[in-house]
């Protein structure tokens, strides 16, 4: 894909959190100078913003680190300023307190970013700046939460579905290039594994995704009834992480064989590579997973005959990837989450 077509899939993918972020900064702004009539409020869509900045699912935990930060920064600072006054020293002080006072709150990046500046702000301006700071990232907070929580809650099955599918068109496309190496005599191996790095981000965004709908599903408004659809969704996605890690087991032993072995495991690549983009195109499809079961089932008796240990060790990995691959595509109909009678 070009940089423009991927320049373009950025924008397509992200237009609607970032038009809510326009909205919400616009409806915080506006809202916090009613409320208050004794200064600008411009911290207000600033916190609402950083609140929201981030992707779908830490939304409303981002608001409460805004505003942990920004009162650890604000105490931090004005015990600064009654001790120290205006000073260098005691910027100094107050930003290196308050980004311990962070690290001892959990030490997020959002949370010691907030506690530092709000220190900065207090020791410079002065106690009442400080306030004023607070009450507009209090203010800024609540009306992210209102968008995040409220209006526009993440829903789980939407997050891990989006995951999912990146994951696998990512895992077909390593799968397409390795079986066109393993073909390939003249293919320089040392630029093959540059294709994979993509791939094991992507596995991480998928088990970072787990964990956010397991969050989402417990804290936001979210209706009761899909609870097991969100735990079918969850179980299939611990099944596609282990296929990606599968995968990328046997991609490694595979490439590591001789010339003559590996073109003899490319045919089976070539299998598993279709089976997998099946999957990418409709991951939630009963009739689509059950197609990509039924080709998975003839990978194996497929494979080529093997004499040397290495490429039975590469055999045997093929054998696990097609395992999880079944797994994965049979975790709709059968999921382990699911109480057994």
């Amino acid at each position: 894909m070009s940089r423009a077509g991927e320049a373009w899939g950025r924008v397509r993918g992200n237009w609607w959190p970032v038009l809510q972020q326009a909205v919400a900064a616009a409806v915080s702004w506006w809202a916090a100078g009613l409320a208050f009539d004794h200064h600008l409020p411009v911290f207000a869509p600033i916190a609402t913003l950083v609140a929201l900045n981030t992707p779908l699912g830490r939304r409303g935990t981002n608001a409460v680190r805004v505003v942990s930060g920004v009162i650890v920064g604000v105490v931090v600072g004005h015990a600064a300023f009654r001790l120290l006054g205006h000073g260098a020293p005691a910027i100094g002080t107050a930003v290196l307190a308050a980004l311990l006072a962070a690290l001892l709150l959990g030490g997020e990046r959002i949370t010691m970013a907030q506690a530092a500046v709000s220190a900065v702000v207090s020791v410079v301006a002065g106690q009442q700046a400080g306030l004023v700071r607070v009450e507009d990232a209090l203010f800024g907070a609540a009306v992210a939460l209102v968008f995040s929580q409220v209006l526009f809650p993440a829903h789980p099955v939407t997050l891990l579905v989006r995951a999912q599918t990146k994951a696998l068109r990512a895992l077909g496309d390593v799968l397409d290039v390795t079986a066109r190496t393993l073909r390939s005599k003249n293919e320089r191996i040392d630029r093959f594994w540059d294709d994979l790095r993509p791939l094991y981000s992507l596995l991480d965004d998928l088990a970072e995704s787990r964990e956010r709908a397991t969050a989402v599903a417990r804290l936001t408004r979210y209706r009761r009834g899909n609870t097991e659809a969100v735990r079918r969704e969850i179980a299939s996605a611990r099944h596609l992480n282990l296929l990606g890690n599968s995968c990328l087991t046997l991609i490694r032993g595979a490439m590591a064989l001789d010339e003559g072995h590996r073109a003899a495991f490319a045919p089976d690549v070539e299998a598993l590579t279709r089976t997998v983009g099946l999957l990418a195109d409709e991951p939630r499809t009963e009739a689509v997973r059950g197609r990509a079961t039924r080709a998975a089932e003839h990978i194996v008796p497929n494979a080529p005959d093997t004499t040397s240990p290495q490429a039975t060790a590469v055999w045997q990995n093929l054998r696990l990837a097609v395992g999880d691959l079944t797994a994965f595509a049979s975790a709709e109909r059968n999921p382990p989450g699911a109480r057994q009678g």
